[in-house]
């Protein structure tokens, strides 16, 4: 007579094996920041990152060179996005890039695009040839400005802001009817070279992304 064989229960998992489980879980956490300090700090991620957000990097021309501020030390002095859009304003004037500047950004409060100007006359820009926009505090604002501004006026509108702007910037232009070639400059890819500035790089490459984000679910860009 065959003895019939009652199937074993499933044993359960074992105290020690429920801790090791919830070790490995908790383990990926410092593994993945791990990674990606890493990743931020010896690849080229961040420098890839702002040349995709630049778009074709080209120096066009045209009748007018928009450039647009970013932000300030809090008193009478560009911040450092600012500055290096201020110097490479100076550069494109210089090149023949247009025959007009329009500076837009800040506040009454906060006149970024007067200080901007001021830069630029003092680098041998003639204050007749430069207007300002004081009336702008986002990119969507100054889109707004600009095009009300240029609206009619024939020919080529430059667009220059920084490498991890630009994506959104010349967007959100053509958004509101403005047509604009953009001149990226090297901004976050100018600071990646610095080893130590890389995260903060990567810090506003993330705000940036997120702003993207933003605006296309405003419909803006």
């Amino acid at each position: 007579m065959t003895q019939t064989r009652t199937p074993s229960r499933i044993k359960p998992v074992s105290r020690l094996s429920a801790r090791q489980l919830i070790f490995a879980q908790v383990l990926r956490v410092p593994l993945g920041i791990g990674v990606l300090v890493l990743a931020v700090t010896f690849s080229p991620l961040t420098y890839w990152w702002a040349s995709w957000l630049a778009g074709p990097w080209n120096d066009p021309s045209g009748e007018v060179l928009i450039v647009l501020v970013a932000e300030s030390t809090g008193g009478e002095f560009l911040g450092r996005s600012s500055y290096w859009r201020a110097v490479y304003a100076v550069l494109a004037w210089r090149q023949g890039a247009a025959g007009r500047v329009l500076i837009s950004g800040g506040s009454p409060g906060a006149p970024l695009a007067g200080q901007m100007r001021n830069f630029l006359v003092h680098s041998g820009v003639p204050a007749e040839r430069i207007e300002t926009d004081l009336n702008s505090r986002s990119t969507r604002e100054s889109a707004l400005q600009c095009a009300a501004r240029l609206r009619g006026m024939t020919g080529t509108k430059v667009l220059l802001t920084s490498d991890y702007h630009m994506h959104r910037a010349v967007r959100c232009f053509r958004a509101a009817g403005l047509d604009v070639a953009p001149r990226p400059i090297p901004d976050a890819r100018k600071q990646y070279m610095q080893i130590e500035e890389r995260w903060s790089v990567f810090l506003s490459l993330v705000k940036e992304t997120a702003k993207i984000v933003y605006y296309r679910l405003r419909g803006w860009m």
